[in-house]
């Protein structure tokens, strides 16, 4: 039994909250920045304390007024980031769940080659194979478009290694039920396998839904039309170079926006987010 001292306790709550505020405190600054005049956050000191044009910034931030980096909004940015994350998570999950379930109930010629071939892909991230890749999508005609951006980043080796060990610990008992039952290998995925797999399958969608959110490298190469920028572009189109000055008001406003719905998706998955990372009761 661990002894509860007190002293202990104080110790490691101001280490937690001094965590917090160091993580925090960026955060703060980028809304009290989003809430004053561009020629308020220049001035020397900064201002701590949120302001009075927080509406009329974030308002601005949204409809856009020709200031944003481009003629597109905000709000038509984050549509093009979420449809991209969507489509990236759904299809990493899927394909990894059908490639997991192929690999350990299907029996066929150099399985285990399959297998390390797939788990090998980790070794290559999008940054060293984004040439050839972007030479592939280019003459498809994928340029500026939805399927561009999200398809060559769907494959995931990391899901299917998660969802092969899982599909491991399920009972050999479980499998000559289904059978037994007359199941077919299809809906003995779509109806046992699935279900059992769904934790896993809520902690891949968080982590997968911001990876795709927060794409850079990729969308930068691949689009060129403003119509099709994703909010992390959007932020980078807006800071003007050379001599020109910098909404940095509008810059902050749509940083913070562009933190909303990430944020979201954590808060609400963060049960079956957990669950899914620490359940080992399969």
């Amino acid at each position: 039994m661990v002894d509860r001292n007190p002293w202990l306790n104080i110790i490691s709550h101001a280490v937690l909250i001094f965590g917090v505020a160091i993580v925090a405190f960026p955060l703060y600054l980028a809304f009290v920045a989003s809430t004053h005049t561009a020629d308020a956050i220049v001035q020397s000191p900064m201002p701590l304390l949120p302001g009075i044009h927080m509406w009329d910034n974030y308002k601005e931030a949204l409809i856009g007024s020709g200031k944003l980096g481009s003629n597109t909004n905000v709000i038509h940015m984050m549509w093009v980031s979420f449809v991209t994350a969507m489509i990236i998570t759904v299809g990493k999950i899927a394909i990894s769940l059908l490639s997991a379930f192929a690999i350990v109930y299907f029996r066929f010629p150099f399985k285990m080659l399959c297998f390390w071939a797939i788990f090998l892909t980790l070794m290559l991230p999008v940054e060293v194979r984004i040439l050839p890749t972007y030479k592939v999508v280019a003459d498809l005609g994928l340029l500026n478009s939805y399927a561009g951006l999200s398809l060559p980043l769907i494959a995931s080796a990391t899901a299917t290694f998660l969802f092969r060990q899982f599909f491991l610990s399920v009972p050999d008992e479980l499998v000559e039920a289904a059978r037994i039952d007359g199941a077919g290998a299809m809906r003995f995925f779509k109806d046992i396998l699935v279900p059992l797999s769904k934790t896993s399958i809520a902690a891949l969608f968080v982590i997968q839904f911001i990876y795709g959110w927060n794409q850079y490298l990729w969308p930068l190469l691949m689009t060129t039309s403003e119509d099709m920028y994703p909010v992390v572009i959007g932020i980078k189109r807006m800071l003007a170079g050379g001599e020109a000055a910098v909404d940095w008001n509008l810059v902050m406003a749509t940083a913070i926006l562009a933190m909303l719905p990430p944020t979201a998706v954590v808060m609400l998955m963060q049960k079956w987010f957990v669950k899914g990372l620490v359940d080992t009761e399969k």
